[in-house]
């Protein structure tokens, strides 16, 4: 069992950067993959990007190039950094974590073990 709590999120204009974390308090955070999803009102949940634990980060074609992944394992931390931000970029971000069976690491497609409860993200035009 782990628990994950977001902060971070908040009111940005247009082209303005947040950074999001995420705290975990699992003893096996190094193991997850941590992965980053977002819901606006009205709009499925969609994943925004993650962070396997070898290091390896991917993201939806909608951030590519605008948000950045970290992770500091001994803080037990993930970051989302969100640069250049737009108006539908506007939404409820969750993170989560995916851990396979007998605490192994997990393989893609990866299910989400533990979820946050979220921070709100609102860009401004």
């Amino acid at each position: 069992q782990d628990e994950l709590v977001e902060s971070g999120g908040g009111l940005v204009q247009a082209g303005g950067s947040l950074r999001l974390s995420c705290a975990a308090s699992g003893r096996t955070f190094s193991r997850y993959t941590m992965g980053w999803f977002r819901q606006a009102p009205g709009k499925e949940r969609e994943l925004v990007g993650y962070s396997q634990s070898d290091g390896i980060t991917e993201y939806a074609g909608s951030v590519k190039g605008r948000f950045t992944i970290s992770r500091d394992n001994a803080k037990k931390r993930v970051y989302l950094q969100m640069n250049n931000l737009k108006p539908e970029d506007s939404a409820v971000y969750h993170c989560a974590a995916s851990i396979g069976p007998g605490l192994r690491i997990a393989v893609p497609p990866f299910e989400y073990n533990y979820w946050g409860r979220g921070t709100q993200v609102t860009v401004s035009s």
